[in-house]
């Protein structure tokens, strides 16, 4: 399983290169990590990698729960972070998006990871020794 270590926004957007020449479409992707690991810094970079948009008119869903990138769309991009309940996750209607030939990028994804496919990639971002350091770990 590939293992990167960034000490800067700028590495991580490397290393978003490296992990998305690995994972084709369609494909789910789950980012899990602590609050402020990183997660929307690596979709951002990840969302530019594949094609579908600038890496600056990335953002975080958190409020608006799923963001779409690319036409037709390339990436779906969503945030768990605010859902509590089963029954919040099945109201998004995820179902589709998870059998449509696009990527899906979720963070909080182990929130509700009973119910994410079976099939699908897992990058954990977590703080390594000093403030800006990570480590970043892709398995399919």
């Amino acid at each position: 399983m590939p293992e990167f270590f960034s000490e800067s926004p700028e590495q991580t957007a490397e290393i978003a290169q490296q992990i998305a020449a690995l994972i084709p479409a369609p494909a789910v992707i789950q980012l899990t990590g602590n609050l402020g690991a990183g997660k929307t810094t690596l979709a951002k970079h990840l969302v530019e990698a594949w094609g579908a948009a600038v890496a600056d008119d990335v953002s975080s869903p958190t409020y608006t729960l799923i963001h779409e990138y690319g036409e037709p769309v390339a990436v779906y991009h969503i945030d768990l972070y605010r859902l509590e309940k089963p029954s919040e996750f099945y109201g998004l209607g995820l179902e589709e998006i998870f059998d449509s030939p696009a990527r899906v990028l979720i963070e909080w994804g182990e929130k509700f990871a009973a119910f994410l496919p079976k099939d699908r990639w897992i990058i954990h971002i977590h703080h390594a020794e000093g403030d800006n350091r990570r480590i970043i770990v892709s398995r399919p």
